[in-house]
């Protein structure tokens, strides 16, 4: 189990330094675009990205599953790997310095490892279920924010709420200190790393916050749906996470009340 725990870290390393050198090729550059059926691009950078990534794991790991972005869901036992080839591919096509690679595993429903390549920041963040979150190989830790009257809050779009979330999302950031918008998965980052003490998003998708469960939980803060429950496979597009229990409970609270 040790062995296939270093191998599993180890493997979402080698993935993240691939898909750092692919976007980074690509990063500020022409590239091919098309327009998913979702609205949404998708550009040559996140097929390629993925494309090596699954390359990678299949070798690595041919028995287990993968749910990717791009190519969906392959069958497999003994675990799933999500990968988000680039989170934040508008940021990526507009310039945006902040969008990054995800890459997790998942085991038994619970993310076992998952690290994020910020390839434009030279930065990377990961966390097993072994220790502290890491980035750049330095311990992280979370704010020790407790009163939403202190806090800091993010989202990357209010574009992103329905109606009633956006409601929900209102009544909460009249509670803290102040809020900001932008920043896709490098939000969860910036919470690991103690420098903001709330994200409340919605419209997501699973490949799109499991891999950064670990690296909010392994730093001491606390990721979820907006209902508390904990974030697998088969959750839903709603995810809140905080720096502290503490802070975690009272905006539930607040985004409950609406």
């Amino acid at each position: 189990m040790h062995d296939e725990a270093q191998n599993i870290s180890r493997t979402i390393g080698d993935a993240l330094e691939i898909a750092a050198k692919i976007a980074t090729q690509y990063f500020r550059q022409p590239i091919p675009v098309d327009i998913k059926p979702d609205d949404t691009p998708v550009s040559l950078a996140d097929r390629e990205i993925e494309q090596a990534i699954r390359s990678l794991l299949s070798e690595r790991f041919p028995s287990q599953a993968i749910f990717g972005e791009e190519q969906g869901r392959s069958s497999g036992e003994g675990g799933t790997w999500v990968i988000d080839p680039i989170d934040g591919t508008k940021s990526f096509l507009l310039g945006n310095p902040l969008f990054g690679c995800l890459v997790g595993f998942v085991k038994d429903n619970i993310v076992q490892a998952g690290g994020l390549a910020m390839p434009a920041l030279n930065e990377v963040w990961f966390a097993d279920r072994s220790g502290q979150t890491r980035l750049n190989k330095n311990a992280c830790s979370t704010s020790q924010c407790r009163d939403l009257s202190n806090a800091s809050l993010l989202t990357s779009s209010p574009d992103f709420f329905t109606p009633q979330e956006t409601q929900q999302f209102d009544a909460l950031s009249q509670k803290i200190q102040y809020r900001r918008f932008g920043g896709d998965c490098y939000t969860y980052a910036m919470l690991a790393g103690g420098w903001i003490d709330l994200v409340v998003e919605s419209s997501l998708y699973p490949f799109d916050y499991l891999p950064l469960v670990p690296i909010v939980e392994q730093a001491g803060g606390v990721i979820s749906d907006w209902q508390g429950n904990s974030l697998g496979l088969h959750s839903g597009p709603q995810v809140i996470a905080a720096a502290t229990p503490q802070l975690h409970e009272a905006a539930l609270r607040v985004l409950d009340s609406k």
